[in-house]
C-alpha cells in the first residue's frame, strides 16, 4: 500500500512530524491570507486614476509644466488632478503636452 514503517514506534514519530509539518503548513495559510486580505484592502483604498492630471514646477506657486492623462508613466511627483475643461484650457495657453501620453491628441487639441 504506502512505504510506511512497520513497527508503531517509527509510526509515531512519523506522525508527530507530519503534524508539525501541517502546523507550519496551516501557519503559512494563514499568513498568506491576511497578506491577500491587506491587498484587497489596499486597493480598495486607493483612489480611482484620474483622467487628467497636470504636472507642477519648482518654484514659488509652483507653476504648471506639462499636462499627462491620469494613466501617464511619465508625469512627475508633484502633480495635481484636473478636468477635462481645465487640460484643454492650459494647452490652449501654451503648457507642454507630454510626449508620452499625448493628451493634446487625446482631446483633439491641434
Amino acid at each position: 500500500m504506502y512505504d510506511l514503517p512497520p513497527d508503531l514506534n517509527r509510526l509515531r514519530v512519523l506522525e508527530q512530524q507530519l503534524t508539525i509539518w501541517i502546523g507550519h503548513v496551516r501557519a503559512a495559510i494563514a499568513a498568506a491570507e491576511q497578506a491577500e486580505r491587506e491587498r484587497r484592502q489596499g486597493e480598495a483604498r486607493q483612489s480611482p486614476t484620474p483622467d487628467w492630471i497636470v504636472e507642477l514646477g519648482i518654484g514659488q506657486g509652483a507653476p504648471p509644466s506639462e499636462v499627462h492623462a491620469g494613466y501617464c508613466h511619465a508625469a512627475g511627483k508633484r502633480r495635481r488632478v484636473i478636468d477635462r475643461d481645465q487640460a484643454l484650457r492650459m494647452l490652449a495657453d501654451g503648457i507642454r503636452a507630454c510626449a508620452h501620453c499625448r493628451p493634446d491628441t487625446v482631446l483633439g487639441v491641434l
